[in-house]
């Protein structure tokens, strides 16, 4: 027997050891500086941020201890001194020193995270971005005896502790010192790091200077007490201008207290699109988080910027915008609550401004009464629509009309408000945004509403015929009519109808337009594609003609004794209805208007040299 041991004997290797991730802290910063956050700025939300956290930590246990900040600035360094709970020596070890780790996460303080603004525990490298050196000295109140502690980092990613006498922080706290990298000098300078610190931390609770000037400005202007509402919506305005750089026609008050939120929002004077995305000012316990939050609204309040403050809401790891997750989409439909509330308000209280409201911002409540029937109830009587009445709210449209017709593209409302007017049947342009959908949804708010879309079809069948008989009389000037347009996809029929003095109108419908846009596009395409498009042919009906008998001038028309000058006076009659319809000219109606013109000055020339 073999003697040598066999292999499923043999011990198994030891595990290989581990090793540790290697951090390049420049090549990190540069990281942090082009992708995490948006602008150097940020340096000093993180200085002020953790400078605020470390005093929320102090007062947990003492709730009497000072709450100061204070900033100085000069000759390309900056001093940060706060009062807070402050670092022993190892807590610069664990804290400071390791990447990732958040001062939030030592012991005692878990309890009290959520009082805390920041959770990521990258913040002090965001001093990188425009420091080469960081200079932290620290006592810490939770270890009285424990004496000042200093830790400096430089950008290659070596850092020294050492600590020092007590004359370098005599009292619990932290004072951060920063000395510019070449080129980031600017923000350092004292009048950039004044407006930083007021636009970060205007709404911060504790007593924040730079130098001797007060940085805080409490209580926030929506929560101030005003002498009346008068002078509040004053107030507020001012607060809009300074903040957004436009006078709001209203303010809507955004308090949520269940989810921790304070603020207003500020109603546009001006209208936008809808496809523009509005940037809210949101604040994280008082800390200016973003000036750019997007998903803050429904998608239908564009027409306001909000301002406000929240402790309820999660950042993102940059902390310059909201975290998407249940919680910001609650807080959304909640302040889409307030907005809609307002709304109601105004309906109920306040015509005056709300009808100000709707000249303006009509398209934004049209697109949330869409989606809620309730608010489409509220705004029947306030929204308004271009009819063939004027411009008119469905409620009173649909008063004035047993049947509510309406067409759902602007080229279809042209073509035929002016006859249908003139037979007495009323029409609403639903071609505008949001129009024929809040049409079609007028019976599920108003019971007993008739709601029809009017089209080609449906004007002709209004339209009175003509007696057989002087219709066959003119079957030659028809049939002249219509072999001058039948190259161009058109029909040519004979109705009587008012206004008299309209004697063409030219209808068609979608899917004629859908047909004609094929044949052209088969006309012009080569034998490939001519062939593919061929095989679409649809069988829609052709674009029609319809010429009025009452007109006096059709009437003269069809009395011509020549083919080719009624061939040239019904092009004419054609292109003029397409101009009083506002249809885009194709190159081929272009052409016949020029033919025409020309046409008819060659006979008018014509006939007075023959008269001479």
């Amino acid at each position: 027997m073999d003697s040598q041991t066999s292999p499923a004997s043999q011990p198994s290797p030891p595990p290989p050891s581990p090793h540790t991730f290697q951090v390049d802290l420049r090549g990190l910063v540069d990281l942090l500086s082009h992708h995490l956050y948006s602008s150097p700025k940020v340096y000093l939300r993180e200085l002020l941020q953790n400078a605020v956290d470390a005093i929320t930590a102090r007062r947990a246990t003492e709730p009497d201890a000072p709450a100061r900040v204070r900033l100085y600035a000069e000759g390309g360094a900056l001093r940060v001194e706060d009062t807070g709970v402050g670092l022993t020596e190892a807590d610069v070890h664990s804290l400071l020193a390791t990447i990732g780790r958040s001062s939030k996460r030592a012991e005692g303080l878990q309890e009290a995270r959520s009082d805390f603004l920041g959770q990521f525990g990258i913040g002090l490298l965001a001093c990188f971005v425009v420091a080469e050196r960081i200079r932290v000295v620290s006592r810490s109140a939770r270890t009285p005896g424990a004496p000042p502690v200093e830790w400096t980092a430089s950008d290659d990613g070596s850092y020294t502790v050492r600590t020092v006498p007590d004359a370098e922080r005599p009292e619990p706290g932290t004072t951060v010192h920063l000395v510019a990298r070449p080129g980031a000098a600017e923000w350092l300078a004292p009048g950039r790091v004044e407006a930083l610190a007021r636009d970060f931390g205007s709404l911060l609770p504790y007593d924040v200077r730079v130098g001797d000037e007060a940085v805080t400005d409490l209580p926030a202007p929506w929560d101030r007490p005003y002498p009346g509402p008068a002078a509040r919506r004053v107030a507020l305005a001012r607060h809009c201008h300074e903040l957004f750089g436009f006078t709001p026609l209203d303010t809507v008050d955004l308090s949520v207290p269940v989810a921790g939120i304070r603020g207003v929002a500020y109603v546009l004077p001006a209208a936008v699109s809808p496809a523009q995305r509005a940037g809210h000012r949101v604040h994280l316990k008082g800390m200016l988080l973003t000036e750019r939050a997007e998903q803050l609204l429904p998608d239908w309040a564009f027409f306001v910027r909000c301002v406000l403050d929240t402790d309820s809401l999660r950042p993102t790891a940059s902390r310059e915008a909201l975290y998407e997750d249940e919680t910001l989409a609650a807080v959304r439909e909640a302040l889409g609550e307030r907005i809609r509330a307002w709304l109601t308000g105004l309906a109920a209280g306040d015509p005056e401004r709300l009808a100000a409201f709707l000249a303006v911002h009509h398209l934004g409540v049209k697109s949330l009464a869409r989606h809620d029937r309730e608010m489409l109830r509220t705004m029947l009587p306030w929204l308004p629509f271009e009819t063939t009445d004027g411009r008119l709210s469905l409620e009173e449209f649909a008063q004035r009309h047993p049947v509510v017709h309406f067409t759902r593209t602007v080229e279809e409302y042209r073509q035929v408000a002016p006859i249908a007017s003139a037979q007495g049947i009323g029409v609403i342009n639903g071609g505008y945004t949001y129009d024929s959908e809040l049409v079609e949804a007028l019976p599920s708010v108003r019971p007993g509403t008739v709601v029809a879309e009017l089209d080609a079809e449906t004007v002709t069948a209004h339209l009175d015929a003509v007696d057989p008989a002087e219709e066959l009389a003119l079957s030659g000037f028809l049939a002249a009519a219509r072999a001058r347009l039948d190259p161009l996809g058109c029909d040519v029929v004979l109705r009587a109808f008012h206004p008299l003095s309209v004697p063409a109108l030219h209808l068609d419908d979608r899917d004629a337009r859908h047909e004609q846009a094929r044949a052209d596009a088969e006309e012009r395409a080569d034998d490939l594609w001519a062939g593919i498009l061929g095989s679409l042919r649809g069988s829609a009906p052709r674009a029609r003609l319809v010429l009025n008998h009452l007109n006096p001038l059709v009437r003269r028309i069809s009395a011509l004794p020549d083919a080719e000058l009624i061939g040239t006076a019904t092009e004419s009659l054609y292109g003029q209805a397409l101009l009083m319809a506002q249809r885009p000219l194709r190159p081929a109606d272009s052409a016949l208007l020029n033919r025409a013109f020309i046409g008819l000055l060659e006979w008018a020339t014509h006939s007075e040299d023959g008269q001479a």
